[in-house]
C-alpha cells in the first residue's frame, strides 16, 4: 500500500460544456500527494478540459450552493499567480508558446526559469529580479541536471534542452504538484528517454506528478495509478496493471488493441 498525504485535487461531479458539448460529464476524481497518476483516454475523452479545469481556464457548471466542483489543494478559489507557487505546468503547448513570445528576445535558460516567479513568459523591464530567484533558478535547474544550460539562448537549444529549462521553470518556485500536458510532444527518441527520466527523479524526490497523455510508453514504474477517461467519464481507475489491459483499452478506445508489458513498462499496438 502506497502511503499518501492530503488531496491536491478534488473534482465532485465536475461538468464543464464546450461548444454545446460536453467535455466532462459529473467527474468525481480526488489525487492526493504523493500518488502519481496517469491521465489517458482517445481524443474527445476530457483531458484537455480537465487540464483546463486545473489552470483556472475552465469553470465547471454549478453543482449546488454547498458543494464546491473543483478543489485544489484543499480550496474552492486561488489567485492564479498564487497557485502558480503549488502546482507547476510543464506542456508542449507552453513550449511552443514561451518560443513565440520570446522569439528575437535572446532569452537564456536562467532568465527562462526566473520567469516562473512571475508566471511571464521571459523577463521584463519592470520585474525585480533578486539573487535569491537567481539562486533558486540555478538551484531548480541543477535539479533536473540542466545547471550547464544557465547561460545558453533558448532560440539555440534542441527541443530536448528547452523541454527540460521549462521543468525547472515550473519547480522553481517549489510547488507541491507537477502537471505535465502532453509533455514529450516534438521530442525524438533520445530526448523523450531523458525528459522521461527527469520526471522519475522528480517523482522519487517527492514531487507529486500528475501526467496526461496519449502515450501509454510514457507511464514510468513510478507512477501508481492510471485513470482511464473516455466521453467526459472514467471507465476504469487503479493501479497500470487493472487499466492497462486488452479489455479496458479496446473498450475505450473503440477498436482491438493489444497490450504489451516489458518490466514495468506498457506498449500497445492496433490490431
Amino acid at each position: 500500500m502506497v502511503n499518501v498525504g492530503p488531496p491536491i485535487l478534488e473534482l465532485q461531479s465536475a461538468t464543464v460544456i464546450r461548444g454545446g458539448v460536453r467535455t466532462l460529464d459529473a467527474l468525481t476524481l480526488a489525487v492526493r500527494s504523493d500518488e502519481h497518476t496517469a491521465i489517458i483516454g482517445p481524443n474527445g475523452s476530457g483531458k484537455s478540459s480537465f487540464i483546463r479545469l486545473l489552470t483556472l481556464e475552465d469553470y465547471p457548471l454549478a453543482v449546488d450552493r454547498e458543494t464546491s466542483a473543483v478543489r485544489l489543494f484543499g480550496q474552492a478559489r486561488w489567485n492564479i499567480f498564487e497557485l502558480r507557487s503549488q502546482l507547476g505546468i510543464v506542456s508542449g503547448d507552453l513550449d511552443a508558446s514561451f518560443a513565440l513570445q520570446t522569439r528575437g528576445g535572446n532569452v537564456d535558460a536562467l532568465e527562462a526559469v526566473i520567469s516562473g516567479f512571475f508566471s511571464s513568459q521571459g523577463l521584463f523591464a519592470h520585474q525585480e529580479v533578486t539573487e535569491l530567484m537567481r539562486g533558486e533558478a540555478r538551484k531548480a535547474l541543477k535539479s533536473i541536471g540542466a545547471l550547464s544550460l544557465e547561460g545558453k539562448a533558448l532560440t539555440t537549444m534542441s527541443a530536448g534542452e528547452k523541454r527540460r529549462v521549462l521543468i525547472a521553470r515550473a519547480l522553481v518556485r517549489g510547488p507541491r504538484a507537477l502537471l505535465l500536458d502532453e509533455p514529450t510532444t516534438g521530442l525524438d527518441l533520445v530526448a523523450r528517454h531523458k525528459f522521461m527520466g527527469s520526471i522519475r527523479g522528480l517523482a522519487r524526490a517527492g514531487t507529486t506528478v500528475i501526467l496526461v497523455t496519449h502515450h501509454i510508453e510514457e507511464i514510468v514504474p513510478e507512477i501508481q495509478r492510471v485513470v482511464l477517461l473516455r466521453k467526459g467519464r472514467i471507465v476504469c481507475d487503479g493501479p497500470p496493471e487493472v487499466v492497462l489491459t486488452n479489455e479496458q483499452l479496446s473498450l475505450a478506445y473503440g477498436i482491438q488493441l493489444d497490450v504489451e508489458r516489458n518490466g514495468d513498462y506498457y506498449h500497445v499496438r492496433v490490431l
